[in-house]
């Protein structure tokens, strides 16, 4: 068996008019991701951690920011999208861990609905996935409320030789 490990990270202005989608699902609040997709920053984060992990570049690379097939598209297809990738190359996911940076709103409420729709998105155990969330006290820009960062960590193992 065959490990890798991948780590992704990402982030996005928060602004008012927007949506705010994170881990899959809408959270309500006065302002979302600004972004050519939705702008959800932990699918992003995990997208390039896989896409590291397996040595197929970056989320940039596979789904460009100025091609308007990935204009406000829903982050759950790049990630379908990028488990293809992944899977083709005969890589399995062995689990993945997230932080995401964000003052407000307070995330605890949502972090077991987003790992039910990762979980699914991505056809793996819940178990697999742990995303924490933390403020940065007040300090920079996630503190000042201008905007949100997302890290992940992945260890993927080769299955099958592809």
């Amino acid at each position: 068996m065959s490990f890798r490990i991948g780590f992704g990270f990402d982030v996005h202005q928060l602004v008012e008019g927007r949506d705010f989608w994170l881990g899959g699902i809408k959270i309500p609040y006065q302002k979302g991701g600004l972004g050519h997709s939705d702008a959800d920053v932990l699918i992003h984060a995990i997208c390039d951690a896989l896409l590291g992990g397996a040595n197929l570049g970056d989320i940039g690379t596979n789904f460009p920011d100025n091609s308007d097939k990935f204009k406000d598209i829903d982050s759950k297809i790049l990630l379908q999208s990028v488990m293809v990738l992944i899977r083709d190359k005969g890589y399995e996911i062995s689990n993945i861990d997230t932080t995401i940076c964000l003052q407000r709103p307070k995330l605890a409420e949502y972090i077991n609905d987003m790992k039910i729709v990762l979980s699914k998105c991505m056809n793996i155990d819940i178990d697999y996935i742990s995303i924490k969330a933390t403020t940065t006290e007040k300090l920079g820009f996630v503190g000042r409320e201008e905007g949100i960062s997302a890290y992940a960590n992945i260890l993927i193992n080769k299955v099958r030789i592809s």
